[in-house]
């Protein structure tokens, strides 16, 4: 598959960490968030990454080039920030087949393969990750609606009154079908087009969606207290490879 990533935003909340530079390229643990996404597509086997850039794009293009651990880069420029959905479309020429998509301001250490092989197996149209969080941080995210057998029935993005608190995570695979529904969306509320209401469009139209369950973690580097926990769930993380190391020689 070929690997989406969007990182065209400009990281407000992260300021002033992102006065000189994009949220992607913010330092977690001694690299770039963007680094550890291409780590985690890598390790998927991602034979491109497509990279979605905007704000001060030329600091991520000088920073990787044409390619990140021999994978091949290609980017294209959203010049002005309207939407997930929108941003989406900006690759919409590179891709004719089932593809991946990453959130690129998240650091995770998660079941990402699981989303790959259930989306491929029930040659579904959309799978992503889905977690339960705090109901209180529920409106930060894309949030999923279920009917008491648990299907999926609606996302909302970032409700002020969330119907639950299940929300998705930044990472996702599409078939080429996405883009007809992200051609249809509206702006929202926000006056953005929204990735979640595509996803409610393929959903409603009778597609395939899966949901798989987050095992392991993710962190939305949002604010600067974000960068600070996933620094410190990598460090735990380190340690305790380090243990099971030590024990098993």
């Amino acid at each position: 598959m070929r690997a989406v990533v969007l990182a065209a935003g400009e990281g407000t909340r992260l300021r002033p960490l992102t006065e000189d530079k994009p949220k992607a390229l913010v330092d977690v643990d001694g690299q770039p968030i963007l680094s550890h996404c291409f780590d985690r597509l890598i390790e998927l086997d991602a034979e491109e990454l497509l990279v979605v850039v905007g704000y001060k794009k030329e600091r991520i293009i000088d920073h990787y080039g044409d390619a990140y651990e021999g994978v091949p880069i290609t980017y294209t420029h959203q010049r002005e920030q309207r939407g997930l959905a929108h941003a989406l479309l900006c690759v919409e020429e590179h891709i004719d087949d089932d593809f991946m998509l990453m959130l690129g301001d998240n650091v995770f250490e998660a079941n990402l393969a699981d989303v790959v092989n259930r989306q491929r197996e029930a040659r579904a149209d959309a799978a992503f990750l889905v977690e339960e969080v705090p109901w209180e941080e529920a409106s930060r995210y894309g949030v999923c609606d279920t009917n008491k057998y648990g299907e999926i029935t609606d996302v909302v993005e970032k409700p002020d009154d969330p119907p639950s608190n299940l929300v998705m995570t930044g990472f996702y695979t599409f078939s080429p079908a996405i883009f007809h529904a992200c051609h249809l969306v509206q702006p929202s509320d926000r006056g953005e087009y929204e990735i979640s209401d595509a996803i409610d469009l393929l959903i409603q139209s009778g597609r395939t969606i899966d949901a798989i369950g987050l095992e392991g973690w993710r962190i939305d580097v949002g604010y600067p207290e974000d960068r600070e926990e996933a620094e410190r769930r990598l460090q735990e993380g380190y340690e305790a490879d380090d243990v099971t190391s030590a024990t098993t020689e």
